[in-house]
C-alpha cells in the first residue's frame, strides 16, 4: 500500500548528529517530507517509532544499544504501517539481505545517499522496494531497479 498523505512524517535514526543534519538537508528538497523526530540509538528509535508512528523511518544499522537490524524488527511490530529505509555504510550482500528480511522497504548506501535517497523514498512511498544503484545489480528484484534507471 502506498502512502497518500499530503505530509509524510519521517523519523531519522543515526548515532552521528552531523549525518542526521545532512539527511535533513536532503529531505528539505521535498516539501512533503517533515522530520517529526530523531533518535541516536536503536532502543530510542524503537521508542520514538512506537510513540510517533511515522510514515517513514530512515534507519542506520550501526547503532549503539541496539543495532538497526534488531530495531527494525521491533519497529515493524510497534509501528507496522511505518516504511523503513536503511541508510548505512554497510554494503555486504548478506547484511543487505538481512536488512530487507526485517521488513524494510529500502536500502541506501550512505555514500550514494546524495543521489539515491530521494528516489528511494519516492519508490518506497509508492509501495515499491529500493536498493542503492551500486547494490542493485545481481541481488535486486526487477521492481527494485525501476527508479534507478530514471
Amino acid at each position: 500500500m502506498s502512502i497518500s498523505h499530503s505530509m509524510i512524517r519521517v523519523l531519522l535514526v543515526d548515532d552521528f548528529k552531523p549525518w542526521r543534519e545532512k539527511l535533513r538537508r536532503v529531505l528539505d528538497k521535498r516539501p512533503d517530507l517533515v522530520v517529526v523526530g530523531e533518535a541516536a540509538d536503536g532502543l530510542e528509535a524503537v521508542r520514538r517509532a512506537g510513540a510517533l508512528k511515522p510514515d517513514l523511518v530512515i534507519l542506520d544499522i550501526g547503532l549503539p544499544n541496539m543495532n538497526g537490524l534488531i530495531a527494525a524488527t521491533f519497529i515493524r511490530k510497534s509501528s507496522p504501517e511505518s516504511k523503513i529505509i536503511f541508510v548505512t555504510l554497510n554494503s555486504d550482500p548478506a547484511i543487505v539481505a538481512t536488512a530487507i528480511s526485517t521488513g524494510a522497504h529500502g536500502f541506501v548506501l550512505k555514500s550514494d545517499a546524495g543521489h539515491d535517497l530521494l528516489p528511494g523514498i519516492a519508490a518506497v512511498l509508492c509501495g515499491q522496494s529500493f536498493t542503492s544503484s551500486r547494490l542493485s545489480g545481481a541481488n535486486a528484484s526487477p521492481n527494485q531497479n525501476q527508479l534507478n534507471s530514471n
